[in-house]
This record gives C-alpha cells, structure tokens and sequence, in this order.
C-alpha cells in the first residue's frame, strides 16, 4: 500500500483536457455524515429530460443550488438555483480553498443503487463559463466512473470513493465525454455533488 496514493498533480486524462483525482478530501466519519444529511434535507426531485420530442422522467434525482436563481438549461429542461444550504456553502469554501477554484453553484445527484447511472455526455450548457472548472465531489457508494475521446474514442476510468473529490477543467468538456456506467454490483445509493461556475449574463 502507498503511502500517498494519490496524486492531485498527475493528469488524468493523456491529451486535450485536464483531470485531477485527489482521492477522499473529507474525514470518513464527516462524510458519512454528510451523506446521511444529505440524504434527508436536500429538496430531490426526479430528473426530466426531453429526448426525441418525449418527456422522460428518470429515477435518478437531482438537486439545483447557488449564489443566486440561476436558471440551468440541459436535456430540454431549465431548473432554477435555490439558496445554498449550511452544509453546501461549507463544502463549497471547502474544495475551493483545495482547489483554488471558486464555484457559484452546485448540481447534486443521488443514485439510488448501481443500475442508476449517467449516459456518455459532456457538460458543454451555454450557462457554464466556457472551461471552467466542475469540482465533483461523491458520498456513499464507491463507483466507475468513464471518461472517452469524441473522435479517438480512448477510455480512461476511476473508481470514485466516499468523500472524494475530482476535478475537471481545461478543454476537458471540448473533447472527452463522460459517464457514470449502471452496474448490478452497487445496492447502495450514492450522492455527487458538482460544484460549477455560472457566467453571470444568461439570455
């Protein structure tokens, strides 16, 4: 075993985009409180999305806060930011001190077991300043998580464990697509937190 197994400096990805995996940030027994908080606080609501001119309502949920209403556009929906939480706003000063980034929001997801994941996509919405960072930060299950060229197709993937936290910055969403692939192995729910950064003008 490593005694410093992970490597914040070492870049994820081999070209064309930059990711950093700095292992688990927060102490094991914070994180599981934070999990549990989570859980019972944060106002879910199942995920929309129009694919094909069809509504589809997914049993993954979700969670939209920030400094301020902001409006965020994906999938043919638009949700608008509610007010940070104690909890949240803590977590945000936390990864940005870390970090050195700052973040004026935070899309949350909870997947309720493996068989509930994301689909290949890249965080490219008009709202984001253009590649800025998105700091994401996972609680409860351990999970795969994939990203893959657009034109290469080359794959790189991380397991991302409880109170962990990975970066994504550069030209990362430009060129490489990530997922978080369903698996039958994970029973147990998993909750991700995506600090970002909204450019103040929207129209």
């Amino acid at each position: 075993m490593k005694l410093f197994p992970y490597n914040p400096l070492e870049n994820k990805l081999p070209y064309e985009g930059q990711v950093y995996y700095y292992g688990p940030v927060v102490n094991p027994k914070v994180a599981d409180d934070y999990y549990t908080s989570f859980l019972e606080t944060i106002e879910w609501r199942n995920d929309e999305a129009v694919i094909f001119g069809k509504k589809i309502i997914t049993a993954r949920k979700v969670a939209w806060y920030g400094d301020e209403a902001f409006p965020y556009r994906y999938s043919g929906t638009t949700k608008f930011a509610l007010p940070w939480t104690e909890d949240l706003q803590r977590l945000k000063e936390q990864i940005e001190k870390i970090s050195g980034e700052s973040f004026n929001s935070c899309l949350l997801n909870l997947y309720h077991t493996g068989k509930e994941g994301m689909a290949w996509h890249s965080d490219g919405e008009r709202e984001l300043v253009k590649n800025g960072a998105i700091a994401s930060l996972s609680f409860g299950a351990e999970r795969k998580f994939s990203f893959k060229h657009k034109k290469k197709k080359e794959l790189v993937s991380l397991q991302l464990e409880h109170g962990s936290l990975l970066i994504m910055k550069g030209e990362t969403q430009a060129h490489w697509l990530h997922r978080l692939p369903p698996t039958a192995k994970v029973t147990a729910p998993r909750i991700n937190l995506t600090f970002r950064k909204i450019a103040k003008i929207n129209s």
